[in-house]
């Protein structure tokens, strides 16, 4: 006898951490991320055209590589705010899992956007080392300041509504980049105000452009990381095999496959051995069991589990009864 248990979390149920609590809704938490997305959106593109204009008239290559940073911002924000409308569209017979992954992408974007950036602004930087530009050190601070009480509250909402999706984190690492390409630049104006010292901007730009490129690499690896299908890097396959084998119900366990529907639902699929002679109504109650556990101790609210009464690769089960993985 070979039996399925299948589930999907639905799409506004309760989210499950591994501790078994329920939090804000699915939806609800994507709504709140949005919000949090769309005032930070505005907020950047407001202060975008002061800062251009502020690096232009001070002549400072750390404002304008701030700027840069704003501009890219305000175009990451765009495209996260995008890819969420887009994770709450419906699933389809073309589309099964709706356009959850589209966030995933906008992450990845995001994440290639501020490399190029950073890239471009170290070359620039590198330029202005052996001509470096007269830097005005007090119109730049009054700018930067600004600049980092936008970034800041910006970084803070983000922060506060990313949950765990690389979407909202790739958005976050914009806001947070600039939030200290703010600070950067505020000690780059002090310097050139108080010692005339013009190559520390070009200097300062590089660091911060620097750090970005550090801060991007997470992001690109666990973004490929999804979708490559990737097991989901805060969960453990061997503690998921361990908790299915250690039920009672459960004699074995084999084909197991975790991935991600979206960068915060994980998903598995296995196919498990059942000890004893069960009856079809039996099975499902201890497939039903087995579904509660990976949610409440993993989080998993995507699962497919294929009952079996003998492993697969058994040579006493008939073969017209054998399963195949179909993860």
């Amino acid at each position: 006898m070979t039996s399925h248990s299948h589930t999907h979390g639905p799409a506004g149920g309760h989210s499950h951490g591994p501790d078994g609590n329920h939090g804000p809704t699915t939806d609800e938490t994507r709504h709140r991320q949005r919000q949090a997305l769309l005032i930070a959106l505005v907020a950047n593109a407001g202060f975008l055209v002061a800062e251009i204009a502020g690096g232009l008239a001070f002549n400072s290559l750390a404002l304008l590589a701030d700027a840069a940073h704003m501009a890219s911002d305000v175009f990451g924000l765009a495209i996260a705010l995008g890819a969420q409308a887009l994770m709450g569209r419906p699933a389809t017979s073309r589309h099964s899992f709706g356009l959850k992954r589209a966030e995933v992408l906008g992450a990845q974007v995001n994440g290639l956007l501020l490399v190029g950036v950073s890239i471009w602004i170290i070359v620039e930087a590198i330029g202005r080392l052996d001509a470096p530009a007269d830097v005005k050190g007090g119109g730049v601070i009054v700018v930067a300041s600004l600049g980092l009480l936008v970034n800041l509250g910006s970084a803070l909402l983000l922060w506060r509504a990313q949950g765990a999706s690389l979407n909202m984190r790739g958005a976050f690492l914009h806001m947070a980049s600039d939030a200290a390409g703010s600070v950067a630049t505020i000690i780059a104006g002090v310097a050139v105000l108080v010692w005339n010292a013009d190559r520390v901007d070009p200097i300062v730009s590089m660091l911060v452009s620097l750090l970005v490129l550090w801060s991007c690499w997470g992001l690109l690896r666990d973004t490929t990381n999804v979708l490559l299908e990737g097991t989901p890097r805060h969960i453990d396959p061997d503690l998921v095999r361990a908790a299915i084998e250690q039920q009672d119900a459960v004699e074995a366990v084999h084909h197991v496959h975790l991935w991600s529907v979206a960068s915060d639902e994980p998903a598995l699929s296995a196919h498990v051995v059942l000890a004893g002679e069960v009856t079809l109504h039996q099975a499902q109650e201890r497939g039903d069991e087995l579904k509660a556990m990976l949610i409440d101790r993993f989080g998993i609210d995507h699962s497919t589990l294929e009952l079996e009464c003998h492993p697969c690769d058994d040579p006493l089960t008939d073969p017209g009864q054998r399963t195949h993985d179909h993860a």
